[in-house]
């Protein structure tokens, strides 16, 4: 015979869930803008920590500081996974992800010293400010770019193909130019000058010193020129191609759901749109 959960604790878990995971509450709104503050602060404390003359004067401060961020956050990702009615599902989607990469740097830090620098990750939590503010216009116009992208994805294929090849081909071809006694010591190397080079990036690092070598070096710098404006050709001749207009971006109701983490439900939906869930 099911037994059912007592209703207080699952009142209790309710109440939770729609602090933790919606932001239509102030309570949940409040919670969301506290834990934007958090991340902003952590990844300034961690930038802090990297700058030699700090770290020598407040180094320990930092540290402790972070950790105490550190702490903060995988209490929040555990109450994540209590309240959520299938912990597995939100562990493993991409929000849930990011959260426990959000901790897992000062842990790893213990055993490999420096990788507490990639807390920086936080900043793929600042995401939420869409939801949190119902920035839903910016998120639309986002998708448009994306669609954009998609829509020229293999004339930007074939056009990241015949650069390659075109730096591969010169880049040997200065290597049996210019040779090891002129920076040139092997193709892979020449291929990352041809790289820099046709990026009119240039870092001077390596450079022709025969005539035929530099003859060769202007034709790529020329070429460089060219090159740049191709992509930015073909993703903005897609954007310009007329498409349906939508008089108006859609409205969602910010829940999401218990089961599934679904989002972007209608204003008019009791149910989930993926699963099926009451909502």
């Amino acid at each position: 015979m099911e037994t059912r959960p007592p209703q207080a604790a699952v009142s209790w878990k309710q109440k939770a869930y729609s602090i933790i995971f919606e932001s239509d509450t102030p309570a949940g709104r409040a919670f969301d803008i506290a834990l934007l503050w958090a991340i902003l602060l952590s990844v300034v404390v961690v930038m802090l920590e990297s700058v030699r003359s700090i770290n020598a004067a407040y180094g320990p401060y930092l540290r402790a500081v972070e950790w105490g961020f550190t702490v903060l956050f995988l209490i929040e990702y555990i109450a994540r996974l209590v309240v959520v009615r299938r912990p597995l599902t939100y562990a493993l989607s991409l929000l849930g992800i990011i959260d426990f990469l959000s901790i897992a740097p000062t842990l790893i830090s213990l055993v490999l010293p420096g990788s507490q620098y990639l807390l920086t990750i936080r900043t793929l939590r600042l995401l939420r400010v869409f939801r949190i503010f119902k920035l839903g216009r910016f998120v639309g116009e986002g998708e448009f770019i994306v669609r954009a992208l998609k829509a020229s994805r293999y004339k930007i294929l074939v056009f990241l193909t015949a650069v390659l090849t075109l730096v591969v081909v010169i880049g040997t071809l200065m290597y049996v130019v210019e040779g090891g006694q002129n920076g040139f010591t092997s193709i892979p190397k020449s291929i990352y000058w041809a790289i820099v080079t046709l990026t009119t990036v240039g870092y001077g690092d390596i450079s022709p010193v025969t005539v035929l070598g530099q003859s060769l070096a202007s034709v790529l710098m020329i070429l460089g020129y060219a090159i740049i404006a191709v992509p930015t050709g073909i993703v903005s001749a897609q954007m310009a191609t007329p498409t349906v207009p939508a008089s108006a971006p859609p409205a969602f109701k910010q829940v999401i759901c218990h089961v599934c983490q679904a989002t972007e439900h209608r204003p008019e939906a009791e149910y989930c749109w993926r699963c099926g869930e009451k909502l």
